[in-house]
Parts: structure tokens; C-alpha cells; sequence
């Protein structure tokens, strides 16, 4: 039976269709869904690789809006020069036609290559392969602490960008 439902589940998530991405933190309660599970895990594999996992507390499938919402959320994105990004917040929402997913609460995203950005809202986009907010961020890595509003992050092309407010400071290491 769970076996079936989990399936059920990936084949929905699967499908490509167009949706429409809205900022608000979605008004929807376990009422109206269709289905809701406990700690759960999607991986995606495409030629035997791993292009993404993501992982929660619960999930609320709302198939009449074609999304999912999730509770303590991650997801999990592997590039194809085989870096991994990890993106973590309170709660998400999953539009299954694009497998486009928008974070909330205390959102990080850490990569393996050792960068930490903290933010509160971030929208990932799965065909993209980019994250967007426009919240206040902080990036933290070994040389570098940067602050300011809004960013892109490109997974793919391994580039970021702050689009205002930016303050970078340097750490340098003392020389002994």
C-alpha cells in the first residue's frame, strides 16, 4: 500500500506541465488534501545519476492545485560538475507539473565547496537550475562575508549575485 501511494506520489511529481509561482506562503490546510504522509523521500534519477533528493518531516498532496507542502524541509541538488547544493527551510511548497520548489522559514543553502546563505524566502528553479529571493541575505564562506537583498544563484554556472544593499568583508588569515 505505501508502496503504491509513494509511487503514485513520483509519478505526479514527474509529470512537465506549466504552472504559475506565487511569493505567499500558501493559505491551504490538511482539510482539503488529497493525501498526507510522514517523513518522506523523493529521489530523482535520470541515466543513472542522482539530480536531486528532497527530503520532509510531512507532505500534504493537494492534487486539485497540483502541489505538495512540506514541513522541516531538504532538498538536495547535484550539478553535473558534481557539486552538491543543500537547501533547508521550515516549510516548502513543491508544484508537481515543474518540480519548482518555494522555501520559507530560516531558509540555508549550503554547498559542498563550503558556502553558507541564510535568508528567509527562496524559490527554486528546477528547469534553471537557479535560486532567487528577494529577502535580505547573509553568504558566509572561509575568505568571505557578504550581506545585502535579493540574489540569484546559478548551481550550474557556479555564480551568484546580490542585486542590492551589497556589503562584502574580507577575512583575511593572519600571517604568523
Amino acid at each position: 500500500m505505501i508502496g503504491f501511494v509513494l509511487v503514485n506520489l513520483w509519478v505526479k511529481l514527474d509529470k512537465k506541465k506549466s504552472s504559475t509561482e506565487s511569493k505567499e506562503v500558501p493559505k491551504v490546510t490538511n482539510e482539503h488534501a488529497t493525501m498526507t504522509l510522514e517523513k518522506i523521500r523523493f529521489v530523482e534519477d535520470k541515466q543513472g545519476r542522482v539530480t536531486w533528493e528532497l527530503e520532509a518531516k510531512s507532505i500534504e498532496q493537494h492534487e486539485d492545485q497540483k502541489m505538495m507542502i512540506l514541513d522541516e524541509v531538504k532538498v538536495t541538488v547535484y550539478t553535473n560538475d558534481h557539486r552538491t547544493f543543500v537547501l533547508t527551510g521550515k516549510g516548502a511548497r513543491v508544484f508537481q507539473d515543474t518540480k519548482n520548489v518555494d522555501l520559507w522559514g530560516d531558509v540555508v543553502v549550503t554547498s559542498n565547496d563550503g558556502y553558507s546563505l541564510k535568508t528567509q524566502s527562496a524559490t527554486y528553479n528546477h528547469q534553471e537550475r537557479r535560486v532567487k529571493t528577494s529577502d535580505p541575505v547573509e553568504i558566509e564562506g572561509e575568505q568571505i562575508h557578504m550581506t545585502g537583498r535579493g540574489m540569484i544563484v546559478d548551481l550550474e554556472a557556479r555564480t551568484f549575485k546580490i542585486l542590492d544593499q551589497v556589503r562584502t568583508q574580507l577575512k583575511w588569515k593572519g600571517r604568523g
